[in-house]
């Protein structure tokens, strides 16, 4: 089956899929929950600035899609929503941790996805990232592809399909201004040292919103 979704479909079946990953204990997510874990600052591409009507009609035609579904467990007056991925594609680990990240934060170098995934797998090197990307293109239809290298950039990047084929403008090159691309090695620890601020933010993020529904029990 072909999916073609929007940003907003796109960042919360994304978010679905991070947060079931790295806080299973609040997973699935109340529909709060999941608005929040949309807007975070932290690990997202663009930022976006969702409200639950937004997110609530992208929840609707997802299940539409077969793609989400809501969750009321008979120890929750609130309604949650989970994901249905795993049921969909039987993705491995490595797979389904690649293309969240793609989902969250847009096209990406195997560099960047490696380092941005760490806290859904660990990847040994490029190599597991590379095969986990190869199986994504590789599925029918494909889930991935990788994007023509930008001018003055060494690494190519990488992109999902579940919103449809992604098509790169690229810009206008002014060739008497071309700068030599930054060291691959520099480039990758600057991605790194972003990453783990970014992790620390998104950390007590999700302390605060755990919170934030440990007071709501009581109310």
């Amino acid at each position: 089956m072909n999916f073609v979704l929007n940003e907003v479909e796109t960042r919360v079946l994304g978010a679905l899929v991070e947060k079931e990953i790295t806080t299973p204990e609040y997973y699935p997510l109340s529909l709060n929950a999941l608005v929040n874990a949309c807007n975070q600052k932290s690990n997202r591409e663009p930022v976006m600035n969702l409200d639950e009507d937004a997110v609530r009609t992208a929840l609707r035609s997802l299940s539409d899609q077969l793609l989400t579904r809501s969750s009321s467990g008979s120890d929750s007056r609130v309604t949650k929503y989970e994901h249905r991925l795993q049921e969909a594609f039987n993705f491995h680990r490595h797979e389904i941790a690649v293309l969240c990240v793609l989902l969250l934060r847009g096209p990406q170098t195997p560099g960047e996805l490696r380092t941005r995934s760490e806290r859904m797998y660990s990847f040994e090197d490029l190599d597991g990232v590379q095969s986990a990307l190869q199986h994504l293109m590789k599925r029918e239809p494909p889930l991935a592809k990788v994007l023509p290298r930008q001018p003055g950039t060494k690494e190519s990047r990488y992109a999902h399909l579940l919103g449809g084929d992604v098509q790169v403008v690229e810009p206008p090159r002014d060739d008497a201004h071309a700068t030599p691309a930054k060291a691959s090695v520099d480039s990758e620890k600057l991605v790194r040292l972003e990453e783990e601020v970014a992790s620390l933010r998104q950390e007590i993020a999700e302390l605060k919103q755990r919170f934030t529904d440990f007071q709501k029990q009581f109310q």
